[in-house]
């Protein structure tokens, strides 16, 4: 499995403070590995309720977890556009592939502030979400995942076996000068049958904020 570092333009001591740290246990799903809990009910920002099995399409299923407040997601300004601003285009992307995609909210220590369901609602409206935004509650999904950050993407095939795991791409600070496309290069050989050269890289993001963690 080829794995490889992120570059990330944001200075050293920004990194240190919101760089993900976890007391979870290291264990969590792989690459050929299917996805747990494809069953389990989550909830939207619009009260609509949706599981991983009627997310998915006949191509696959994309999850990120994400938040409404971590830089590495919303960005900082004049420092960092964050990767919420590529949300809709890689939507736009796999939805032409014949791929589901859902936003995931884990933050369960701040679900009674900035990662409420009115605060993620407010965020869906005021960044235009075109995927569903759904509450995990407890983050039994990250548990299950072992998902780590904020974003944390992982891509899975047509029969829910995990294909990709990790970033979008190699440069959180501007979509312009972006090198590296990890998951819009994992989506296209994944459609076209073939092998994905790069189906693991670091999640960089702000640690998922567990109660008691």
């Amino acid at each position: 499995m080829k794995r490889l570092m992120i570059p990330t333009f944001l200075s050293i001591a920004f990194v240190l403070a919101t760089a993900f740290t976890t007391n979870i246990d290291s264990k969590g799903i792989e690459i050929g590995d299917t996805a747990p809990m494809t069953d389990y009910k989550m909830t939207d920002v619009h009260g609509v309720e949706h599981t991983l099995a009627s997310l998915a399409d006949k191509n696959g299923l994309l999850v990120i977890f994400s938040c409404n407040t971590c830089p590495f997601v919303v960005g900082r300004e004049g420092k960092s556009e964050g990767w919420e601003g590529r949300y809709n285009e890689v939507h736009k992307m796999v939805s032409s592939m014949n791929i589901g995609s859902v936003l995931v909210n884990s933050n369960e220590a701040k679900r009674d502030k900035d990662d409420s369901m009115e605060a993620m609602l407010l965020q869906v409206k005021e960044k235009q979400y075109t995927m569903p935004y759904v509450v995990d509650k407890n983050h039994q999904l990250a548990d299950a995942f072992g998902a780590r950050t904020t974003p944390h993407v992982y891509l899975f095939d047509k029969n829910m076996t995990l294909v990709y795991v990790g970033a979008i791409d190699d440069n959180v600070d501007s979509a312009k000068e972006v090198t590296e496309r990890y998951l819009h290069n994992a989506v296209k050989a994944l459609v076209a049958g073939k092998p994905i050269a790069v189906n693991s890289t670091k999640p960089i993001g702000c640690s998922i904020k567990r109660v008691g963690a």
